[in-house]
């Protein structure tokens, strides 16, 4: 990759993890609901306003359902479980446990592509299974029912994820990364929109409250669509896929820089179960190439494949 990819691969994983921060700020004022539909409404209208600007075309008449569902499986659903969860939970254990979403993606495949779970795959979700069993077990909050019922959340929120990114693959071929996004954070809007008027919010927004949920939108989901799709153009999808390992890092660390929230040896030791799982369920590996005899005995630096 050139050097401007990795940086742009770098500010997206921070974009993508500084948005549990975010959600952890503005969901117990807004709630849930309310908090994600400014999400996925100021960001819809920013990508759409992107796409006119470009003279996009955004296949309405081929697609408009598929858009509408992966909107709400990828975007609605989820956003508003994490957003719940985080009114218990940490910003960087919802991030942490938002690292499961290949998992899931492999058992989804499994099941709906027929795509074979090899021993690789397998050891690697029972390395996830028990590096959340490690992050949850060994958390320094006491086992209640409200922290079930938030890692259930977020663990719910990872497999929606999964669902989509299968979904995607399978219902929307042909159709622009752009125009899927653009059209799936509208459709989400759209979905939500009704449930905004039985979940008002709480509290009146403060200052902080209400920049919580601009960076949100405008960088942590819009802005961060832009660079996913440029960085897909550039390196390929599954090199840009490697943010999944990173963002759930830059989750964790806006949570104790910012939050001040704990670090905790547990937390360190299950995210790394979690991440070891996942690397072997995607088939992450690195690998070094054998040195050229040449004139110059030149040696190659080792590469990371996926």
């Amino acid at each position: 990759m050139k050097p401007r990819d990795i940086w742009a691969l770098l500010l997206l994983s921070a974009l993508w993890g500084g948005s549990f921060l975010c959600m952890r700020v503005a969901a117990p004022v807004l709630g849930p609901v309310v908090l994600i539909e400014g999400r996925v409404l100021l960001a819809g209208g920013i990508l759409l306003v992107y796409v006119a600007l470009r003279k996009g075309s955004l296949a309405l008449r081929v697609y408009w359902r598929h858009y509408l569902v992966i909107g709400i499986i990828n975007s609605a659903i989820p956003f508003t479980l994490i957003a719940t969860a985080e009114l218990h939970l940490t910003a960087g254990l919802a991030a942490t446990l938002n690292a499961t979403t290949p998992l899931f993606g492999a058992l989804v495949a499994a099941l709906w592509l027929k795509e074979a779970i090899t021993m690789n795959k397998g050891i690697g979700l029972l390395l996830g299974v028990l590096g959340v069993a490690v992050l949850v077990g060994w958390s320094p909050f006491p086992f209640t029912a409200a922290l079930a019922l938030s890692v259930a959340a977020s663990l719910g929120a990872a497999a929606c994820y999964g669902v989509a990114g299968v979904y995607t693959k399978v219902k929307a071929q042909g159709a622009s990364p752009l125009a899927v996004a653009t059209c799936s954070q509208v459709g989400a809007s759209l979905f939500l929109l009704p449930l905004t008027l039985v979940t008002p919010p709480k509290h009146l927004p403060t200052l902080p409250v209400l920049l919580a949920v601009a960076v949100l939108a405008l960088f942590c989901t819009a802005l961060a669509y832009l660079l996913f799709f440029r960085l897909i153009e550039n390196i390929g999808p599954t090199r840009a896929m490697t943010v999944t390992f990173l963002s759930p890092v830059f989750g964790v660390l806006w949570g104790v820089l910012l939050l001040r929230e704990p670090l905790i040896w547990s937390s360190v030791i299950g995210f790394a179960v979690v991440l070891i799982g996942t690397g072997l369920v995607t088939g992450v590996r690195i690998r070094r190439k054998k040195p050229v005899l040449a004139a110059s005995q030149e040696h190659h630096p080792s590469h990371l494949h996926t």
